[in-house]
């Protein structure tokens, strides 16, 4: 994944950092496609939970300053390629792009291994209510300004396919382009959302009509719908 998203999204720079531990390997990946030399930036304090799933922002933010340390002598002065697995919310991808300026980066330049993440996970994944997810709400220019970053790049679905070497139906894709390879009947959807935002209302679902059987519908057969409707 990181060799690819070196080639479709190249930038110059100085050094190649991943963020622990998930954006590692794809961060390798990236610095032997550029030629970008890779070095541990960032440092991962164990006992720290994954903080995209904490229940409030004060929490998340407080997450990240407690979870990663930067490596001065790594970062001042560098063009500095992130590597990152996702963005879900927004926030720890904010607070590492800010800690890397404040440990003396000259540029911070986002690369992502995944397309954007629009879409909540049914399956087992505690991600939010759709509104809540980033990517949902901005595009990609957006959520740039929004984490402060010099560039930012996703992996495209086709080389995100490609990278894992099947074909991309033998997958669930639901998070980054909504087709969910099983109905989420209403009840299950009205309960997650419950669960995660503590609000089962219009306002908690975000952007996510429901077809005439109470199940979330597809962009598919949203522009369907909207088509037969003009």
């Amino acid at each position: 994944m990181g060799e690819l998203l070196s080639q479709q999204a190249p930038v110059e720079a100085d050094v190649v950092i991943g963020v622990p531990d998930s954006g590692l390997p794809a961060a390798i990946g990236y610095a032997m496609g550029s030629g970008i030399p890779y070095q541990e930036g960032l440092i991962k304090n164990r006992y720290i939970q994954r903080t995209f799933i904490q229940p409030d922002q004060t929490q998340r933010e407080l997450g990240v300053r407690m979870k990663l340390s930067p490596l001065e002598d790594v970062l001042r002065g560098k063009r500095v390629v992130v590597v990152e697995d996702s963005i879900v919310r927004g926030t720890t991808t904010k607070r590492i792009v800010q800690m890397i300026r404040d440990a003396g980066a000259k540029e911070v330049h986002l690369r992502i291994s995944s397309p954007p993440y629009q879409w909540p996970c049914f399956y087992g994944i505690d991600t939010a209510a759709r509104k809540d997810l980033i990517a949902s709400q901005l595009d990609v220019e957006g959520i740039r300004a929004y984490n402060g970053a010099d560039s930012l790049a996703y992996i495209t679905m086709e080389n995100l396919v490609e990278a894992v070497g099947h074909p991309k139906d033998n997958f669930c894709r639901a998070c980054f382009d909504g087709e969910y390879p099983i109905d989420i009947p209403r009840e299950i959807k009205d309960a997650k959302l419950v669960f995660e935002s503590g609000d089962p209302g219009p306002e908690s679902e975000g952007n996510m009509p429901l077809d005439e059987n109470g199940l979330i519908e597809t962009p598919q057969q949203t522009e369907a719908r909207e088509v037969v409707a003009v």
